[in-house]
């Protein structure tokens, strides 16, 4: 054969083979948005107090500004956890809130309103950015989208409290830099390039944009499916540093572990689970309710129940802790004592289906200034399982087995 008709059919092999599978498991750390210094909202000079109020506030404006079904579960940078991936080709950093209760991954772009023009993605600057056609089957997995002159794929995802981004669907090369020494790079992925991102004049720092772990068709977790197995698992340590695992990393093993079903037929994008009742010491209040309802959030600090089920828990605590509860409470919670005046705090069971996990006093109180205050408030709308009930315990969503998994752990030595 011709040398030089072999070097030109190896050469064709070389650039038709495919690019190795990116990794089955990676691990990457989720940043506190209020406790680290690593986050653009870290403020040194707020008490600890301080810091519970504001995340306890983020929670009461999750679930009272989301009347309708069709707003995502969230209000822009509400999430109190932040990852760190890299996006485009020359790769940029970038910061987004990890959140369980929406899909869009989407970042703020160059020309963008309300952002960081030092740290917004440019996707005239990458070589790998693709926007989305209309009529591509990422586009009508949107909600809400049109069209715009060149056929382009046009976003727009309103939230709870009137927030809203608008921008290009697109696509382009996401890079995690693993915790275990390893970058996952995934090409390709489907993510909004955010131009319009209104805060209505809010006055905390500017978008940094969003990751969605929710189970929708555009979620973090259903783009990679195919290559990490529909799983993912945290756990959420009370210093500022927790893990985030993807993959055959999100994996969690003993005699504690124990599972609930995922009622998928809820809702397309919420991990909805069904809490039967709640034990304090030895009464248990029942819920009387069987098909889903109460949605597990790791973007809402504070556990959303529904009014008439929350103030017979409420009446069982008080009962079983016994002293005066504070007259006045801070506005953001419902129930606190004055530290020092509770000798001893009940045990708490959540029964789930099929689940039953017994928390800590630390997942149920929490500490503002000289109170101790119930981590618990009552709403008429959806009921949420936050983020400080899941404080050490390891969580795995599965979503090819429709199920949640739980153990406890020491989230500090992970």
């Amino acid at each position: 054969m011709n040398a030089l008709l072999v070097f030109v059919i190896l050469l064709f092999c070389r650039a038709e083979t495919k690019a190795p599978l990116p990794s089955t498991g990676f691990s990457i750390d989720l940043i506190h948005r209020d406790l680290s210094p690593l986050s653009p909202f870290y403020n040194s000079s707020m008490t600890p107090s301080e810091r519970v109020r504001k995340a306890a506030q983020r929670s009461i404006s999750r679930f009272d500004e989301n009347k309708a079904q069709t707003d995502i579960m969230h209000n822009l940078n509400k999430g109190d956890y932040l990852m760190k991936f890299f996006i485009g080709s020359p790769p940029v950093e970038t910061l987004a809130v990890a959140d369980t209760g929406s899909d869009l991954i989407w970042v703020p772009c160059l020309p963008c309103g309300n952002c960081n023009q030092q740290t917004a993605f440019d996707p005239a600057k990458s070589s790998t950015f693709k926007v989305e056609n209309c009529d591509s089957q990422a586009c009508n997995s949107l909600q809400i989208h049109s069209c715009g002159n060149s056929n382009q794929c046009r976003y727009r995802y309103s939230y709870g409290d009137k927030t809203y981004t608008i921008g290009d669907l697109a696509t382009e090369s996401i890079n995690f830099g693993s915790t275990n020494g390893q970058a996952a790079s995934f090409p390709e992925s489907v993510f909004g390039c955010g131009y319009d991102n209104h805060q209505f004049g809010r006055s905390e720092s500017p978008t940094t944009g969003l990751v969605g772990l929710g189970r929708g068709a555009l979620s973090l977790v259903s783009q990679l499916s195919d290559q990490l197995g529909h799983k993912f698992s945290y756990c959420l340590s009370p210093s500022s540093s927790s893990k985030l695992k993807f993959g055959s990393e999100a994996t969690i093993s003993g005699n504690g572990v124990v599972s609930t079903p995922i009622f998928s037929e809820k809702d397309p994008s919420f991990y909805y689970l069904n809490l039967e009742g709640i034990s304090v010491g030895q009464k248990t209040i029942q819920t009387g309710k069987t098909d889903g309802n109460i949605v597990i959030d790791s973007g809402t600090t504070l556990t959303i129940l529904e009014t008439s089920f929350y103030n017979n828990l409420r009446a069982a605590v008080v009962e079983a802790i016994g002293v005066q509860e504070v007259q006045n409470p801070p506005q953001e919670f419902d129930l606190c004592y004055t530290s020092g005046s509770v000798q001893q705090f009940p045990s708490f069971v959540f029964h789930f289906t099929s689940a039953d996990i017994k928390l800590q006093t630390e997942n149920m109180f929490t500490g503002v200034g000289n109170l101790l205050c119930f981590s618990a408030v009552p709403s008429d709308g959806l009921s949420l399982f936050g983020n400080i009930a899941q404080i050490n315990f390891h969580v795995k969503y599965d979503n090819e087995e429709n199920k949640v998994s739980f153990a406890p752990a020491d989230c500090t030595k992970q």
